[in-house]
């Protein structure tokens, strides 16, 4: 039986995941909204939420130092916590270099990318609220099977996106700079995918 202090790990996985999508929101209304004078406020305003991420996830560490039974193993925990961390700390990464290379307007390639990443990490919310009853949730498994598929088409969004920049870019300095938010914007649902991969291995483990 649970006592009353008992550290809440399923709920501080949520509240990472939610962490995660209001990044990825930030992300996804300033592609839509692109006004390069504004970004230094939007990255305050992204770090914030960075750091709030980054709070829990110190605040599961030190309770997870003192536990002495945990509902899943330490390493899972663990594991997990890091991984959703990586979620938003990689789409603040995004954030950051549209402001570091003073990018001036937004690819339409980037726009739709963003849109996909905000996907990703809503699927994970939805995932990490049924996490804890995973044992006896019925949607769980799709919400695995989603993300999966949202990071499959991130893969070919990517390599489209990169074909495009190349057979139409010949500034090298712009093809530099695109291919590195590219690549930073894969990497968010690359990371999504993870999150959902560790989620499945302790289902399996745990059931």
């Amino acid at each position: 039986m649970s006592r009353k202090n008992d550290f809440d790990y399923f709920k501080t996985f949520t509240r990472a995941a939610e962490y995660s999508a209001q990044a990825a929101d930030i992300l996804q209304n300033v592609m839509q909204n692109y006004d390069p004078d504004s970004l230094k406020e939007k990255m305050k305003e992204m770090h914030a939420v960075e750091h709030a991420a980054d709070v829990a996830k110190h605040e599961l560490n030190r309770a997870l130092v003192r536990a002495f039974i945990t509902p899943i193993e330490r390493e899972d925990i663990m594991q997990l916590s890091q991984l959703l961390d990586d979620v938003t700390d990689n789409v603040e990464d995004v954030l950051l270099r549209l402001y570091m290379f003073n990018v001036l307007s937004i690819r339409d390639d980037a726009l739709e990318f963003s849109q996909l990443i905000y996907r990703c990490c809503e699927a994970m919310k939805e995932m990490m609220h049924e996490f804890r009853n995973f044992r006896k949730s019925g949607s769980i498994s799709k919400n695995i099977v989603e993300i999966n598929r949202l990071e499959e088409e991130g893969d070919a969004l990517y390599t489209k996106a990169v074909r495009k920049l190349h057979m139409g870019t010949k500034d090298a300095v712009q093809l530099l700079i695109w291919r590195e938010i590219f690549d930073r914007m894969e990497k968010c649902c690359d990371t999504c995918e993870h999150v959902a991969n560790s989620v499945e291995s302790i289902i399996m483990k745990n059931t």
